[in-house]
């Protein structure tokens, strides 16, 4: 599959890159051989190929979530170095627009 300059200058201004007529004319047959190759691996015949997003079995090494009380809001607020309306204070990192 042959990239046409055109085709090549419409993907890097999607992803907003910005390439000069040389970049260009040097990216077209090497991304159009990226292409072929992306063809290629298509027509590998693995209709007997189970589909896997891991190739070893992986199981969920997590504990098993078992509910219980939470730490006591006092107790947990008094250990923070400024806590106000029962809440943590941190500061604001985004500015308010009045």
């Amino acid at each position: 599959m042959a990239l046409s300059e055109a085709e090549v200058r419409h993907v890097a201004r999607l992803a907003r890159l910005d390439l000069s007529d040389d970049d260009v004319a040097e990216l077209a047959p090497q991304l159009s051989q990226i292409l072929e190759y992306a063809e290629q691996v298509g027509e590998v015949a693995a209709d007997d190929v189970e589909p896997m997003v891991h190739p070893f079995p992986v199981t969920n090494v997590m504990r098993d979530d078992h509910p219980a009380a939470s730490l006591p809001r006092d107790e947990v607020l008094s250990q923070a170095p400024d806590a106000r309306e029962d809440r943590f204070a941190v500061p604001r990192i985004v500015a308010e627009d009045a």
